[in-house]
């Protein structure tokens, strides 16, 4: 009788970002997730002036900011960071296995 090994993947995480900018027209959310590509996560705009974007995770540490408007932005509701090689902050966020 051979053994079944079970090959358990962990399940990605909903994950929310969000940024209060009102008076941007545009905001992407880039990071290690997605390659940095500013066609991946381009985020949508409410009526309060709050940008918003969910996204599925594995779990695991990601590094990630915001593009408004042409020009980087740090989550300000993240104070975990990490210096990037380019001498600038990143902001971190840690999705949970469970």
């Amino acid at each position: 009788m051979s053994a079944i090994k079970s090959k358990l993947k962990p399940k990605r995480r909903r994950v929310t970002f969000s940024l209060i900018s009102p008076d941007a027209k545009e905001v992407i959310l880039m990071g290690d997730f997605n390659q940095w590509n500013p066609k991946v996560h381009p985020m949508k705009k409410n009526k309060n002036g709050g940008w918003g974007k969910t996204t599925l995770l594995f779990p695991g540490t990601y590094e990630y900011r915001f593009m408004v408007d042409g020009q980087w932005e740090n989550d300000p509701e993240n104070i975990q960071t990490r210096t990037n090689r380019f001498g600038t902050k990143n902001n971190v966020i840690v999705v949970p296995s469970t």
